[in-house]
């Protein structure tokens, strides 16, 4: 298995992405990688960390996912591996629900998450974004 962590998806990537059929409901799993330091385009903050940095953005995108309808459902650092061989773990698992496609399409679109994705960017390394999809087999 080859795993690459990315910042940004490819225009045929986000095409693909977007432009499958509208499912309804899911959730997005981000596996976060932090910078050792931030990285801003004009060179403010250079003694912040990425994870400094990256939580303004976390912070901030609150907002943004609730005015789409979504909504956070948890965001843990990772502390260990159990099962499996990956070379570097991830820093952090952000889970975030999401109405449909559409709602997420339009929440990275917006004016409001683009004035904040620098932090976004300044923080992070790489990351895996996976789109899920409940079963309808939870014992609520």
């Amino acid at each position: 298995m080859i795993v690459t962590n990315k910042l940004d998806p490819s225009p045929e990537q986000m095409m693909a992405f977007f432009g499958a059929p509208e499912d309804g409901p899911f959730i997005m799993v981000n596996l976060l990688r932090f910078r050792d330091k931030a990285v801003y385009p004009d060179g403010s903050d250079p003694d912040l960390s990425g994870e400094e940095a990256y939580m303004r953005y976390g912070a901030a995108v609150q907002k943004c996912i609730t005015d789409v309808g979504g909504q956070s459902v948890s965001a843990t650092m990772v502390t260990g591996l159990m099962l499996g061989e990956v070379e570097d773990l991830w820093d952090m698992v952000a889970l975030v629900e999401y109405p449909s496609l559409e709602s997420m399409k339009n929440m990275v679109m917006s004016p409001e998450y683009q004035a904040i994705a620098v932090h976004r960017m300044a923080g992070l390394a790489g990351q895996l974004n996976i789109k899920t999809k409940s079963t309808g087999n939870r014992d609520d």
